[in-house]
C-alpha cells in the first residue's frame, strides 16, 4: 500500500480546514501514512469579481483544475465541498472514494451591525440587500422577504463577512459595484469551518431553505483506476452521507440542471430507510415545484431518480430551461 497521498485542495480558510480534517482522519486510520496537502489557486478564486457562468459554473470555477491534475496523476485525491461539484455531468476516470461525515447542511443568515431578523422580517425585505452569489438562495431569499434587493456577492466565506462588516461594494464584471450589503445567506457549516459560528443571526429550516445537493459534505475524488488510493480513502468514507451524496446528485443528473438552476436537494437516513426531497424554483421565488419520496436506504439512486423523475413530471423543465442563460 502506499505510504505517502497527495491531496490537492483550494486555498481559502474553509477549503483548508477541511483538508486539514481529511488528512488527520486519514493519518488516524492508515499507520505510517504521509499526507501532503498541495494547494491550488483556482480560477474562481483568483477572480472574485465575475459570476461563476463564464468559468464554467462551479465545476470550472473550484473543481476542473484540481480534478486535471488528478487525472495527471499529478495528485493521488482531491478535495472538494461536494455542492460545488456539478451533479448533471461526470469526469471520465474519477470517482469518489469517500465522504466526511455530514455537517449540519443548512444555510444561515449573517447580519452586518444596526441590521435585526425582525426587521427584515417586518419590512418584507424592503429597504435591505442581501448578498449571495447561489441562484437557489438568492430564489429563496425572495420567496422568503418578498421586497427585498438580492445582489450579487462573491468571496470565500471569511472574506464575504468581512466585506460585509466594512460595507465594502461588491465589485461587477461590467466595471460597476453593488451594495453594501446589509446581510448574507451562507452554509452553516462553511461557517463553523472558518470561525465564524457566532455571526449566525438565523439557521434557515429546511421548509423554509432547502439546500443544495450536497451541502454540508467534504467529497474526496481520486482516479477511478487507482485502487490503493480507494483503498486508503475507503477507511475514512461514512456511508450514510455517501449514500445521501448519491441520492442528492441523482437528481441534478436526471435535471439535467445548470448553475444558473435554481435546485434543491435534501435527504435523511433513518434506519434501513431514506427520505428525498428537492425543488425546483424560478429565480423570482414565485415558482416552487417540490417531490419527496422515502424508500430504501441501499438503493439511493433509484431514489433519487425517482424524485427527479416526479419533479420533471411536474414541469421542472420548463423552469430549468427559462433559467437558462441565452
Amino acid at each position: 500500500m502506499a505510504t505517502r497521498l497527495k491531496i490537492g485542495t483550494r486555498k481559502s480558510a474553509m477549503a483548508l480546514a477541511q483538508t486539514e480534517e481529511i488528512a488527520r482522519r486519514l493519518t488516524a486510520a492508515v499507520p505510517g501514512l504521509d499526507v501532503e496537502i498541495v494547494k491550488f489557486d483556482t480560477t474562481g478564486d483568483l477572480d472574485q469579481t465575475s459570476k461563476l457562468l463564464p468559468h464554467g459554473g462551479k465545476g470550472g470555477a473550484f473543481v476542473a483544475q484540481i480534478r486535471a491534475a488528478v487525472l495527471a496523476g499529478e495528485l493521488q485525491a482531491a478535495m472538494h465541498s461536494l455542492k460545488d461539484m456539478p451533479g448533471n455531468e461526470d469526469t471520465p476516470g474519477l470517482v469518489i472514494g469517500a465522504t466526511l461525515s455530514r455537517d449540519p447542511p443548512g444555510d444561515a443568515l449573517v447580519l452586518r451591525a444596526g441590521v435585526t431578523l425582525e426587521a427584515l422580517r417586518q419590512s418584507r425585505g424592503k429597504g435591505f440587500k442581501i448578498g449571495t452569489n447561489a441562484v437557489r438562495r438568492a430564489a429563496y431569499a425572495r420567496r422568503l422577504f418578498p421586497d427585498v434587493e438580492v445582489i450579487h456577492f462573491r468571496g470565500a466565506a471569511d472574506t464575504r463577512v468581512r466585506k460585509l462588516d466594512h460595507r465594502e461594494m461588491q465589485k461587477l464584471p461590467d466595471g460597476g459595484a453593488v451594495g453594501p450589503a446589509d446581510a448574507l445567506i451562507m452554509a452553516r457549516s462553511g461557517l463553523d469551518r472558518v470561525g465564524l459560528a457566532d455571526r449566525i443571526a438565523y439557521e434557515f429550516t429546511a421548509a423554509e431553505m432547502l439546500p443544495a445537493a450536497g451541502q454540508g459534505i467534504v467529497a474526496v475524488e481520486c482516479a477511478a483506476r487507482d485502487w490503493p488510493t480507494r483503498q486508503i480513502l475507503s477507511s475514512i468514507d461514512d456511508p450514510a452521507a455517501h449514500a445521501s451524496a448519491d441520492a442528492e446528485r441523482e437528481v441534478l443528473w436526471v435535471l439535467n440542471g445548470h448553475c444558473n438552476s435554481p435546485v434543491a436537494g435534501f435527504s435523511t437516513i433513518s434506519g434501513d430507510q431514506m427520505s428525498l426531497t428537492a425543488s425546483v424554483l424560478d429565480l423570482s421565488g414565485n415558482t416552487i415545484i417540490e417531490a419527496s419520496c422515502t424508500g430504501p436506504a441501499n438503493r439511493p439512486r433509484e431514489l433519487g431518480r425517482a424524485v427527479g423523475l416526479d419533479l420533471l413530471g411536474k414541469g421542472a423543465a420548463e423552469i430549468i430551461e427559462r433559467s437558462r442563460p441565452r
